[in-house]
Protein backbone atom coordinates (compact mmCIF):
# COMPACT_ATOMS: atom_id res chain seq x y z
CA UNK A 1 0.00 0.00 0.00
CA UNK A 2 2.94 2.41 0.91
CA UNK A 3 4.56 1.31 -2.32
CA UNK A 4 1.04 2.30 -4.53
CA UNK A 5 1.09 5.79 -2.54
CA UNK A 6 4.43 6.52 -3.19
CA UNK A 7 4.21 5.79 -7.19
CA UNK A 8 0.73 7.80 -7.18
CA UNK A 9 2.42 11.04 -5.46
CA UNK A 10 5.40 10.47 -7.87
CA UNK A 11 2.65 10.37 -11.01
CA UNK A 12 0.98 13.08 -9.57
CA UNK A 13 4.17 15.00 -9.28
CA UNK A 14 5.31 14.33 -12.58
CA UNK A 15 1.89 15.07 -13.89
CA UNK A 16 1.93 19.03 -11.97
CA UNK A 17 5.57 19.68 -13.76
CA UNK A 18 4.68 18.42 -17.20
CA UNK A 19 1.95 20.94 -16.91
CA UNK A 20 3.91 23.38 -16.15
CA UNK A 21 6.86 22.43 -18.55
CA UNK A 22 4.25 22.79 -21.39
CA UNK A 23 2.91 25.68 -20.15
CA UNK A 24 6.58 27.22 -20.00
CA UNK A 25 7.59 26.33 -23.39
CA UNK A 26 4.33 27.39 -25.15
CA UNK A 27 5.35 30.77 -23.20
CA UNK A 28 9.41 30.40 -24.37
CA UNK A 29 8.66 29.26 -28.35
CA UNK A 30 6.48 32.69 -28.50
CA UNK A 31 9.36 34.62 -27.07
CA UNK A 32 12.32 33.72 -29.19
CA UNK A 33 12.54 35.68 -32.11
CA UNK A 34 13.84 33.01 -34.47
CA UNK A 35 12.70 29.46 -33.77
CA UNK A 36 14.70 28.00 -36.93
CA UNK A 37 15.15 24.31 -35.43
CA UNK A 38 12.69 23.32 -33.18
CA UNK A 39 13.00 19.95 -32.81
CA UNK A 40 17.12 20.72 -31.82
CA UNK A 41 15.57 23.50 -29.16
CA UNK A 42 12.37 21.45 -27.63
CA UNK A 43 15.64 18.46 -27.24
CA UNK A 44 17.52 21.11 -25.51
CA UNK A 45 14.93 22.08 -23.67
CA UNK A 46 13.05 18.56 -22.30
CA UNK A 47 16.99 17.76 -21.92
CA UNK A 48 17.87 20.63 -19.51
CA UNK A 49 14.67 22.39 -18.09
CA UNK A 50 14.87 20.29 -15.45
CA UNK A 51 18.15 20.79 -14.32
CA UNK A 52 17.90 24.78 -14.43
CA UNK A 53 14.04 24.23 -12.43
CA UNK A 54 15.82 21.79 -9.38
CA UNK A 55 18.79 24.17 -9.03
CA UNK A 56 16.50 27.63 -9.21
CA UNK A 57 14.67 26.02 -6.31
CA UNK A 58 17.37 24.57 -4.41
CA UNK A 59 18.99 28.50 -4.52
CA UNK A 60 15.90 29.64 -2.68
CA UNK A 61 13.42 30.65 -5.47
CA UNK A 62 9.76 30.06 -5.39
CA UNK A 63 8.48 27.59 -8.42
CA UNK A 64 7.08 30.65 -10.50
CA UNK A 65 10.27 32.08 -10.63
CA UNK A 66 12.16 28.92 -10.61
CA UNK A 67 10.32 28.69 -13.99
CA UNK A 68 10.82 32.40 -15.29
CA UNK A 69 14.44 31.34 -14.39
CA UNK A 70 14.00 28.35 -16.80
CA UNK A 71 12.90 30.73 -19.51
CA UNK A 72 15.10 33.92 -19.00
CA UNK A 73 18.39 31.28 -19.02
CA UNK A 74 16.61 29.17 -22.67
CA UNK A 75 16.33 32.35 -23.90
CA UNK A 76 19.73 33.88 -23.36
CA UNK A 77 21.70 30.95 -24.58
CA UNK A 78 19.45 31.22 -27.85
CA UNK A 79 20.36 34.57 -28.19
CA UNK A 80 24.44 34.28 -27.38
CA UNK A 81 23.99 30.85 -29.66
CA UNK A 82 23.01 33.29 -32.72
CA UNK A 83 25.93 35.26 -31.76
CA UNK A 84 28.22 32.28 -31.52
CA UNK A 85 29.50 33.75 -28.12
CA UNK A 86 29.75 30.34 -26.67
CA UNK A 87 33.41 29.00 -27.30
CA UNK A 88 34.20 25.24 -26.38
CA UNK A 89 37.80 26.66 -26.05
CA UNK A 90 37.08 28.57 -23.04
CA UNK A 91 35.49 25.98 -20.88
CA UNK A 92 32.86 23.28 -20.87
CA UNK A 93 29.27 23.38 -21.73
CA UNK A 94 28.41 22.27 -17.99
CA UNK A 95 29.92 25.33 -16.47
CA UNK A 96 28.65 27.80 -19.14
CA UNK A 97 25.25 26.71 -18.74
CA UNK A 98 25.53 26.50 -15.04
CA UNK A 99 27.12 30.13 -15.04
CA UNK A 100 23.99 31.33 -17.28
CA UNK A 101 21.71 29.57 -15.02
CA UNK A 102 23.49 31.35 -11.91
CA UNK A 103 23.02 35.15 -13.80
CA UNK A 104 19.37 34.37 -13.96
CA UNK A 105 18.73 33.30 -10.60
CA UNK A 106 20.62 36.26 -9.74
CA UNK A 107 18.18 38.38 -11.75
CA UNK A 108 14.96 36.59 -10.36
CA UNK A 109 16.34 38.23 -6.39
CA UNK A 110 16.84 41.14 -7.77
CA UNK A 111 13.66 41.59 -9.40
CA UNK A 112 12.05 39.99 -5.98
CA UNK A 113 13.48 42.93 -4.19
CA UNK A 114 12.39 45.17 -6.48
CA UNK A 115 8.92 44.02 -6.66
CA UNK A 116 8.97 43.93 -2.37
CA UNK A 117 10.07 47.64 -2.21
CA UNK A 118 7.27 48.62 -4.58
CA UNK A 119 4.95 47.09 -2.36
CA UNK A 120 6.23 48.74 0.38
CA UNK A 121 6.72 45.65 2.40
CA UNK A 122 10.03 45.24 4.18
CA UNK A 123 12.25 41.68 4.40
CA UNK A 124 14.88 41.03 7.27
CA UNK A 125 18.24 40.96 5.45
CA UNK A 126 18.35 37.15 5.83
CA UNK A 127 15.28 37.12 3.26
CA UNK A 128 16.93 39.56 0.59
CA UNK A 129 19.70 37.57 -0.57
CA UNK A 130 19.81 34.17 -2.87
CA UNK A 131 20.56 30.77 -0.60
CA UNK A 132 23.44 30.65 -2.52
CA UNK A 133 24.92 34.14 -0.65
CA UNK A 134 23.65 33.42 2.49
CA UNK A 135 26.63 30.67 3.39
CA UNK A 136 30.05 30.79 4.43
CA UNK A 137 31.18 28.21 2.30
CA UNK A 138 35.22 27.64 2.78
CA UNK A 139 34.98 24.97 0.54
CA UNK A 140 34.24 26.43 -2.59
CA UNK A 141 31.42 27.75 -4.56
CA UNK A 142 28.31 26.50 -3.59
CA UNK A 143 26.24 26.92 -6.57
CA UNK A 144 28.99 24.58 -8.26
CA UNK A 145 28.66 21.72 -6.31
CA UNK A 146 24.82 21.48 -5.83
CA UNK A 147 25.15 21.93 -9.69
CA UNK A 148 27.46 18.84 -10.20
CA UNK A 149 25.08 16.90 -7.78
CA UNK A 150 21.90 18.19 -9.83
CA UNK A 151 23.71 17.80 -13.20
CA UNK A 152 24.68 13.87 -12.60
CA UNK A 153 20.85 13.26 -11.33
CA UNK A 154 19.60 15.42 -14.61
CA UNK A 155 21.72 13.34 -17.31
CA UNK A 156 20.56 10.07 -15.38
CA UNK A 157 16.76 10.96 -15.92
CA UNK A 158 17.29 12.45 -19.39
CA UNK A 159 18.77 9.51 -20.38
CA UNK A 160 16.08 7.28 -19.52
CA UNK A 161 13.73 9.82 -21.39
CA UNK A 162 15.40 9.31 -24.22
CA UNK A 163 15.73 5.13 -23.80
CA UNK A 164 12.09 4.62 -22.95
CA UNK A 165 11.30 6.30 -26.07
CA UNK A 166 13.66 3.82 -27.88
CA UNK A 167 12.66 0.35 -26.58
CA UNK A 168 9.18 -1.62 -25.78
CA UNK A 169 6.91 -0.23 -22.79
CA UNK A 170 7.12 -4.00 -21.42
CA UNK A 171 10.96 -3.93 -21.85
CA UNK A 172 11.12 -0.56 -19.70
CA UNK A 173 9.01 -1.76 -17.33
CA UNK A 174 10.72 -4.88 -16.56
CA UNK A 175 14.56 -2.30 -16.47
CA UNK A 176 12.76 -0.25 -14.50
CA UNK A 177 12.00 -2.74 -11.76
CA UNK A 178 14.53 -5.11 -11.94
CA UNK A 179 17.69 -2.24 -12.25
CA UNK A 180 16.01 1.11 -11.18
CA UNK A 181 14.25 -0.16 -8.10
CA UNK A 182 16.74 -3.25 -7.84
CA UNK A 183 13.69 -5.93 -7.58
CA UNK A 184 14.90 -9.29 -6.67
CA UNK A 185 14.61 -10.84 -10.15
CA UNK A 186 11.81 -13.42 -8.83
CA UNK A 187 9.69 -10.91 -7.66
CA UNK A 188 9.75 -8.76 -11.14
CA UNK A 189 8.98 -12.12 -12.84
CA UNK A 190 5.79 -12.78 -10.55
CA UNK A 191 5.00 -8.69 -10.18
CA UNK A 192 4.70 -8.45 -14.29
CA UNK A 193 3.98 -11.90 -15.27
CA UNK A 194 6.72 -12.54 -17.56
CA UNK A 195 9.55 -15.22 -17.68
CA UNK A 196 13.16 -15.15 -16.06
CA UNK A 197 14.51 -14.90 -19.69
CA UNK A 198 12.67 -11.56 -20.06
CA UNK A 199 13.94 -10.22 -17.12
CA UNK A 200 17.68 -10.61 -18.14
CA UNK A 201 16.76 -9.55 -21.85
CA UNK A 202 15.29 -6.15 -20.49
CA UNK A 203 18.41 -5.88 -18.58
CA UNK A 204 20.99 -6.13 -21.52
CA UNK A 205 18.79 -4.48 -24.06
CA UNK A 206 17.46 -1.35 -21.93
CA UNK A 207 20.84 -1.07 -20.54
CA UNK A 208 22.72 -1.21 -23.54
CA UNK A 209 20.77 1.93 -25.24
CA UNK A 210 20.63 3.40 -21.76
CA UNK A 211 25.06 3.41 -21.83
CA UNK A 212 25.00 4.67 -25.39
CA UNK A 213 22.60 7.90 -24.20
CA UNK A 214 24.60 8.69 -21.11
CA UNK A 215 28.06 8.47 -22.90
CA UNK A 216 26.01 11.22 -25.48
CA UNK A 217 25.21 13.12 -22.41
CA UNK A 218 27.93 13.51 -21.20
CA UNK A 219 30.26 14.09 -24.18
CA UNK A 220 27.84 17.10 -24.84
CA UNK A 221 28.78 18.24 -21.09
CA UNK A 222 32.39 18.71 -22.27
Amino acid sequence: MLMADEEQEKIERDEMLAAAYGKTRKSLIARLENWEDQKTWDEFYQTYWRLIYAVAVKAGLRSDEAFDCVQETILSIAKQSKKNLYDPEQGSFKTWLMNMTRWRINDQFRKRKKDTAMAGSEWEDDRKTAVIDRFEDPKGDLLARLWDVEWKKNIADAALARVKAQVSPKQFQIFHYYVIKQWDAQKVQEYLNVSMAQVYLAKHRVGSVLKKELARLEEHAD
